[in-house]
């Protein structure tokens, strides 16, 4: 699982000046201006995080329009948060984000070898 799959578990864990945030809309799709709106950040601004945040791959259709996903919606609002609530450089909060995938990683191994673990121990019985 990548970090950007996982970060609806961070929404849990958002700091009390990212509820201020308007709720997530249940879509499947959003445009730049509602992700705009929804994470209190100005077109421009993603569109320059998706140059410089490697996670951050909306998908573009006609015209060369893009469309985020629900999980890109929690990445954008993690990158604010690190970037404007917690001081993070551009730099500071790439490597964040890469130690929280790692750690993501190492977790979702951990899971599967515990599930392993458990299925061989059930069938010892």
């Amino acid at each position: 699982m990548s970090l950007s799959e996982n970060l609806s578990l961070l929404e849990v864990e958002e700091n009390a000046t990212n509820r201020i945030l308007p709720p997530i809309p249940a879509k499947r799709y959003f445009t730049i201006g509602e992700v705009g709106d929804l994470c209190l950040v100005k077109p421009h601004v993603l569109r320059y995080w998706e140059q410089e945040f490697n996670q951050l791959k909306p998908q573009k259709r006609r015209g060369n329009r893009r469309y985020y996903q629900h999980h890109e919606v929690l990445l954008i609002r993690r990158i604010r948060e690190l970037l404007y609530n917690e001081g993070f450089t551009i730099h500071g909060a790439k490597n964040r984000l890469e130690e929280l995938e790692a750690q993501w990683q190492i977790r979702t191994e951990l899971e599967a070898v515990l599930t392993i673990l458990a299925g061989s121990k059930s069938k010892a019985q």
